[in-house]
């Protein structure tokens, strides 16, 4: 299974491809997709839009994983992030492709063994988990880390039958949560 990891920004939009073979996770591409902070907030979704179908076109993942955005202290800012975050998912999903949401806190325990866990350390184990020669770059490391929870969560998932209670799925207009239609 091929893997697309998403940490969606208004400024920088990470992605990070893995290939997944039963325990064994394979790096095959990952960059930041930088949004320039001159232009117009529509022209900046559409930057993610255009660059995130390339990305799919060019690595052909089979899913997607993504990461849930919470409220911050900052309303405004969190607003932002969401559209950010929308643009990703129009792109993912004008792909045809199926994706996976986690929260910050599932993907950081999922990768370091705890919830709370500093980037710098995210990034030493994307490092180790993938074999990668140097510490991939933050958004990066944040969007590989992303495709690697999935990577975790989804054989658990197939074991309970595809009720997996701590993901939200998107499948074209419908959303499935612990395996019950939400319509």
């Amino acid at each position: 299974m091929r893997i697309l990891g998403v940490d969606p920004g208004l400024r920088r939009t990470g992605f990070g491809v893995i290939d997944v073979e039963g325990p064994r996770m394979r790096y095959v591409a990952s960059g930041t997709i930088v949004i320039p902070t001159a232009i117009p907030l529509p022209q900046r979704l559409k930057v993610i839009l255009d660059n995130l179908r390339e990305v799919v076109e060019n690595t052909r993942p089979d899913i997607a994983a993504l990461e849930i955005v919470f409220m911050n202290t900052n309303a405004a800012s969190t607003l932002l992030l969401g559209q950010a975050r929308g643009a990703a998912l129009c792109a993912l999903a004008d792909r045809g492709l199926e994706v996976h949401e986690y929260s910050a806190l599932q993907i950081k325990k999922s990768v370091v063994g705890a919830g709370r866990a500093a980037k710098e350390q995210v990034q030493t184990m994307v490092q180790r988990l993938l074999s990668l020669n140097g510490i991939p770059a933050p958004d990066s490391a944040d969007a590989l880390a992303c495709a690697i929870c999935h990577a975790h969560f989804s054989p658990l998932a197939d074991r309970l039958g595809g009720s997996d209670s701590t993901a939200r799925t998107w499948r074209g207009r419908t959303r499935v949560r612990a395996g019950r239609l939400l319509g």
